[in-house]
Formats: structure tokens, sequence, C-alpha cells
């Protein structure tokens, strides 16, 4: 028997976890209903717990007095039938009628310090309740909603250590704080008892980000808004300047699927609209529909018959299909192995296998099956990966020609098959199309970098960071245009940001050892490169260049030979780069013209790549980049 059973809106899981671990933290037993096992009837065991606890937790929050807090009050009227019940506010409200008159304990603003004067009053009275003592009702601490300036500060410290970490062309400038159509979406909870099932409700969440997009409305990126995921609507939509907040959760078993969603007024907590779906596994994808419908209309954004069409284009009726979509979407966001790329690309073989017709599937197939070909050891050959992923970037643009994902595929393969004109053109495509997204504008970053056009590329990267200033694919991207450009130094603090948000992506270590290594600070480099994934094709290349420029020839030859056991002719190219820095011009220029006759992709970096610097006024290196034909842009 638990000694706390907690009763709350399940909206504000994340703000109350805190509580529940601190009443741990002092030897208290607490049942709450993340505790429901993916298998149990829910509502009969909810009545189990609550009527044996000995102390009724309730947590009133703007959610839970709000219409669609019925659950919570019919749960405290049952506690205070037994006498067990304690109320503690979360937020500053008014409780609901016959629920005021016991003195409720304050935690509106408290930050989850367990030293705090709010939560040891409630573990005092939560104790003394428990052990069968009455409540001692005196004076209690009042904390006003929202943050003074020292909370603010430790809460944006990560924030702001990005924007001043990542040089002075990263300034953001803020817009309009309230444009009645932005708003941010929260991680929706995972109430399920399976935390495997996080991926499901990370998918549904930014499905709905990019279907609110698709309806005309200023979505904040996935990465900045999982930053204040644990702050209340008021608060996190002041740290993220939009009108309106996006919440709820998901709880999913094998015969049910329950989700609860809340539209929230950022400048005052109210709620705008809430809705709860009790439905079977299959439905999930029409409940995705509506929340983003009733969302728009909520906000009054007029959905026509081309919006409604554009919050599915590219997607799938088919709940299965979207489940491996989404499992395959997550491999791809936190991997760049082998084995991320081959799972990722199986799951998407069996969701196109579900529906023919899906075509953001194919899109994602078809990038996965690109930067495998181009960066993996046992890869297809280029020829044949690059046509496969061609193949399927178009079949994606012929079932959804007016979705940017199968043009930034389409693209993608015609720029690994160096066919840059055609790369370019697509991208543009892309650009122009109404669904370009950040994951779409990252992609067009690279490119835009290879041809030269490093002013165009910050402009994109700034212009993400705006919308997602944590996103560490963008201090990626970041770090990578600035490195290109022979901005060593400026592309530190980005590239460190990275690695700090996502460690487990091996290519920010290479890219940074590079810098140091032009840097000269080689103790640092050869650190970076060891912390890359032991065969990742920069970082042997990088090592060889560095233990050549310190002498070590053995090591030097070792990281070659390394890197030809593993990659044989596919990393032409990084040959290339190894014997230009060696100063053996022949070798550098026999492996280009080997990379040129199998379509080393590789090449399309020849433009930009510094590694090369000792072969550019070379007539054979002139002729070489006059056929590769990269588009005229300015590097401005």
């Amino acid at each position: 028997m638990a000694d706390v059973f907690v009763s709350y809106k399940a909206e504000d899981r994340r703000r109350v976890k805190p509580l529940v671990d601190g009443l741990h933290a002092h030897g208290l037993t607490v049942w709450w209903d993340a505790q429901i096992g993916g298998g149990d009837e829910w509502r009969r065991s909810i009545e189990q717990q609550l009527d044996i606890a000995k102390c009724v937790l309730v947590v009133w929050s703007k959610r839970s007095t709000g219409p669609e807090g019925r659950f919570v009050r019919d749960e405290a009227s049952r506690a205070m039938e037994r006498g067990a019940y304690l109320p503690v506010r979360i937020d500053n409200v008014r409780l609901p009628l016959g629920f005021g008159e016991t003195q409720a304990l304050q935690l509106a603003g408290w930050r989850g310090s367990r030293d705090d004067d709010g939560f040891q009053a409630v573990l005092a009275a939560v104790q003394a309740m428990v052990a069968g003592k009455p409540r001692e009702t005196g004076p209690h601490l009042h904390l006003e909603p929202g943050i003074n300036r020292r909370t603010m500060l430790a809460g944006s410290g990560v924030a702001a250590a990005a924007v001043a970490g990542a040089g002075a062309w990263f300034l953001l400038k803020p817009g309009s704080a309230e444009a009645s159509g932005s708003i941010a979406v929260l991680p929706f909870a995972n109430l399920s008892s399976d935390p495997g099932q996080a991926y499901f409700s990370d998918g549904l969440t930014e499905e709905l980000r990019s279907a609110l997009s698709r309806a005309g409305l200023q979505v904040v990126g996935r990465t900045s808004s999982e930053a204040v995921k644990n702050s209340d609507a008021e608060t996190a939509a002041k740290k993220l300047r939009v009108a309106n907040i996006l919440t709820g959760s998901v709880r999913r078993s094998p015969d049910t699927i329950r989700v609860s969603a809340q539209l929230v007024k950022g400048s005052d907590g109210l709620e705008r609209w809430s809705q709860d779906y009790d439905r079977r596994p299959g439905d999930a994808l029409t409940i995705q529909s509506d929340i983003a419908q009733n969302v728009a209309q909520a906000l009054s954004v007029a959905l026509g018959k081309a919006a409604k069409a554009a919050v599915s284009v590219g997607g799938t009726s088919n709940a299965a299909a979207q489940d491996l979509y989404l499992k395959a979407r997550e491999e791809l966001r936190t991997g760049d192995s082998e084995a991320a790329y081959r799972n990722a690309i199986g799951l998407l073989n069996s969701a196109t296998t579900l529906d023919r017709k899906f075509a953001d599937a194919y899109a994602w197939k078809s990038l996965a099956i690109n930067y495998m070909t181009g960066s993996i050891a046992g890869a297809p050959s280029f020829d044949v990966g690059y046509a496969e992923a061609t193949d399927l970037a178009r079949q994606a643009i012929a079932i959804a020609p007016t979705a940017s994902a199968g043009h930034v595929a389409l693209a993608t393969a015609y720029e690994f098959q160096l066919k840059l004109a055609d790369a370019w053109t697509e991208y543009q495509k892309a650009q122009s199309l109404a669904d370009v997204d950040i994951a779409n504008q990252l992609h067009y970053v690279i490119f835009l970098t290879r041809i030269g056009a490093f002013g165009a590329a910050l402009d994109i990267v700034s212009k993400v960071q705006q919308r997602d200033p944590l996103n560490s694919i963008a201090f990626g991207r970041a770090g990578y245009v600035l490195a290109y450009s022979r901005r060593y130094a400026e592309a530190i603090a980005p590239l460190h940001m990275a690695i700090q948000l996502a460690p487990t992506i091996s290519r920010g270590h290479s890219t940074l050892g590079l810098c140091l290594m032009q840097l000269g600070r080689t103790a640092e480099a050869e650190a970076e490169y060891r912390k890359a994934a032991p065969g990742e094709v920069y970082r042997l290349v990088g090592e060889a260049i560095l233990f050549g420029r310190l002498g070590n020839s053995r090591a030097s030859d070792q990281a070659l030979e390394r890197t030809r056991q593993i990659y044989g002719d596919t990393a032409s190219y990084q040959y290339a780069e190894i014997y230009a820095q060696r100063g053996d011009k022949e070798r550098a220029f026999a492996a280009l013209d080997r990379a040129w006759a199998i379509h080393d992709p590789g090449l399309t970096t020849l433009r930009v790549d510094f590694l090369l610097d000792p072969l550019r006024s070379d007539p054979r290196f002139v002729a070489l980049e006059k056929k590769l034909n990269f588009p005229a842009v300015s590097a401005a």
C-alpha cells in the first residue's frame, strides 16, 4: 500500500515529477499514474490506489482547475470523503467550488529544490497525514508565478551559452514576441509504462509541428521546445517568444491509445482548447490530424481545402507504417553509424511495404542510403547506392510533388553523383515549397558551403537558430561552414556546442579536430580525433595528416593503410587530401583522377577544401574544377 496518492492533470506530469521524487527521497511510498502498467485497466487501478492511500496529494494548476480537470476534481472529492485530502497549488489559481475550505500549500514557482521552504511545508504535511496526525494550519509561503531575474538567468543559461559561444554572426534578433500565429509544441509526455514507447510520443509531437507549419503557423523547432519542456506554459512562451503553447501526453497500450492535448495562451496560461482521445492504436493518425486542425481553428487560422490537404501531404493513413517511420526517424536523428543507417533503412522498407504511397518514407530512405553510401564502409558502390537513392527520391516526388522532402532527397542524390547543376535546381525547388522545414534547410547548408556560398549558408543557419536555438545539427552545420570558409577559430565554439548537445554524433569530433589541427593546436586535435568513431573516415584522414605534420611517418602511414583496408577505392578523394598535405602532388592527382572515375562524392568539396590548397594552382586542378561545373555563386 502506498503512503501517498498523487492526483494531477496528465499534462502537468513533468512539473509534478520533482515533487514525487522528493517525497520518495524522504522515505515515502508514492503512487501516481506513471506506474500504471501498459495492460492494466486504468480506472480500476486508479480507484484501488485512491481508496487505500493514507494521503491524497491533489495538485491544483491552471490545467486541473480548468474544464478538463474533472478527473482531478473527482479524485479530490473521494479523498475529502475519506479525510485524506491534501491540496497543493503549483499555479496561483482559485480552487474549484467545494475545495477551497482546506488551505492549499503553495508550490507556485517552485523549481524542484528539496531545501525550499514550500517543499518542506508539503513534506511535513504529508508526513503528518501518513502518521495519522492532524495537519497544522499556519502561515504558508506564497511564491508568485513566473520567474525573477536570477531564476531566469539560471533557466536560460544553456541557451545563453549557445548564443555567446557561436560567434558574432549568431546573435539572435528578437522578432515579434507574440505573433498570434506563433506556437511551440512541447514534447508530449510518454505516460506508457514502457520507456521504449518514447519514440511514439516524440514522433507524434514532431509530426504535429510539421502539420502546423504546413497550415501556416510559425512553429518553434524541436530542440528549443524540448529545452523548456519542464516549464509551465507562461514561462515557456516567454522564453520562446511565442503566443501559444501546445502540450499533451500519450499513454499507449496494446489495446488503447490515450492522447490528451491542450492549447494554452502564452500570455496568461488560459486554455484555448483541449481534448482527450481514447482510441484504438490504429486511430493515432486521425488523432494527429484532428489536433492539428483544431489548433489551427482555435487560433483563427483558416484551413481551406488546400491547407487541410497540406496537413497530411507526403504522409500515410496506415498506422503501422507511421509507427515504423517514426522509429526510423529517431534512428537517423540520434546516430550516424552504419548500424543506425541500416536499421533506419530496414524500418523504412517495412513502412513502404505497408503503404506504397508513403512519400515521406521513400524520401527518408533515399537520404539514409545517400549518406550511408557516401560515408560508411561496406555500403553499396557509389553508382549503385546513388542510383537507388535517386529512384526512391523520384518515387517520393511522383507521389507528393509539393512536399519538400522528396526534392531534398533528389538534390542530395544528384549532388553525390556530381550533378551539381541538377542538385542546385532541386534544392531551390525544395526551398520554395510551403513545407520546407529545419531539416530540409540544414541539408541545403551543406550544399551551399561546398559551392562556396558561405554567406547564404550562414544566413540559413542563423534563421534556423532563431526558430530552434539549441539544435545540435545547426551548431554542427555552423562549425562546418566556418571551417570551410577558413574561420577555424570561430568554428570551435559551435562545434563544441554541437558535441555537447549530441555526443553520439561522431562527425562533430572529427570536424573539431580538423579546425584545431589547422590552428596548430596539435595535442588538442589528436585528443579530439580519438573521441570520434575508430573507423570513421574523417578521423582516419585527419590522423594521417596530423601525424605527418608532426613528423611521425609511421603513425601517418598506419592511418592511411587503415583507411585503405576499410574503404578501399571509395576514399580516393580523401587519399588525395593526404597526399596533397604530404607534398606528393603526383599521387594526389592520381587519387583525384580515380575519384572522378568512380564519381566519388568527396569531389563536391573540391572548390572549398583547404586540404587541397597545395594543388590549387596546378592546371590539372583547374581543369577538374571546371569539369565539376560548380554553380556560380557569391561567397559573401
